[in-house]
């Protein structure tokens, strides 16, 4: 397998796929600000997860495809709300100004809500078009990961903790809502286009708990060894916010240990596809060993 052949093949697809979906119409301010912020220079990571787990349990990449684009409309979404004013106010994101930054507070909020909005659209124009319950319930899984129970609740929590020494309890949770609940719908709505059954669901969920815990571990090293300029965002932000991370409260010895134990059994999770989850297995791989 051409891992980095594949790897940007399907890089290539899912953006040509979003700059249809984001074609500027009236008013253009609003198309302007939504494509700002989904080509400001993202790796596309929950597009390649749906569709690997598409494939890994033995579906058609096409089929998945608009689910595919609908995920990072709603990763990108979540990125332009945490870099409000009014949550971490954050100047830069990927090494370039974040989107109330480059428009404003107002027209950001907005473009946040759009593409929110346009994720849905697009999911629930797929199962409408092709009459399949499978997608509805893949819909209806990032619904439930993507909201209050997942990456809204996990906001909620991270606002509340700010400036507070959160127990180990709360942080998990926070990481869980925040990061993994959206790692976690990008798997399990990719495995049920697939055509996974309750079984292989369950484990596409125990991966994606695992993996997302383990890429919010390894940023919060990041965040007090990289530097900006490697990050393309403002390293010690979460100090700077008062925020606690996974090494403020285990300490980076025990951080480490964790990140790598997830990072091995995320691995192991995934030898049981076989060949046809040899393209998930090693960018999951990629992720564990990244250094942005």
């Amino acid at each position: 397998m051409n891992f980095e052949k594949i790897l940007n093949e399907r890089i290539e697809l899912v953006n040509e796929r979003l700059k249809a979906y984001l074609k500027p119409q009236y008013p253009e301010v609003i198309y302007e600000a939504m494509g700002y912020s989904v080509f400001a220079g993202g790796k596309r990571l929950r597009p390649l997860l749906l569709l690997g787990a598409c494939e890994a349990a033995g579906g058609d990449l096409e089929e998945a495809l608009g689910f595919a684009c609908a995920i990072e409309m709603i990763h990108t979404y979540t990125l332009i709300n945490d870099d409000l004013p009014a949550m971490d106010n954050d100047d830069f994101r990927r090494g370039k100004p974040t989107c109330h930054k480059a428009f404003s507070e107002d027209i950001a909020i907005l473009a946040g809500d759009g593409l929110l909005n346009l994720g849905f659209e697009t999911m629930l124009s797929d199962a409408v078009s092709k009459g399949d319950l499978k997608y509805t319930k893949a819909a209806l899984t990032v619904g439930e990961l993507c909201g209050v129970k997942g990456t809204i609740g996990g906001q909620v929590v991270d606002l509340l903790s700010e400036e507070k020494k959160a127990d180990e309890e709360t942080l998990l949770y926070i990481h869980k809502a925040k990061t993994s609940a959206l790692i976690q719908a990008a798997l399990k709505a990719g495995a049920i286009i697939g055509g996974a059954d309750e079984k292989t669901l369950s484990e596409f969920d125990e991966i994606g708990y695992k993996l997302g815990i383990a890429f919010q571990i390894k940023d919060d090293i990041l965040d007090i060894t990289s530097t900006t300029e490697v990050l393309g965002k403002p390293v010690g932000s979460d100090d700077k916010n008062g925020k606690s991370t996974y090494v403020s409260v285990f300490g980076f010895e025990k951080a480490n240990e964790d990140y790598l134990k997830l990072s091995r059994e995320v691995c192991e999770l995934l030898d049981k596809f076989g060949e046809k989850g040899a393209f998930l297995r090693t960018y999951a791989e990629k992720l564990i060993d990244r250094v942005n």
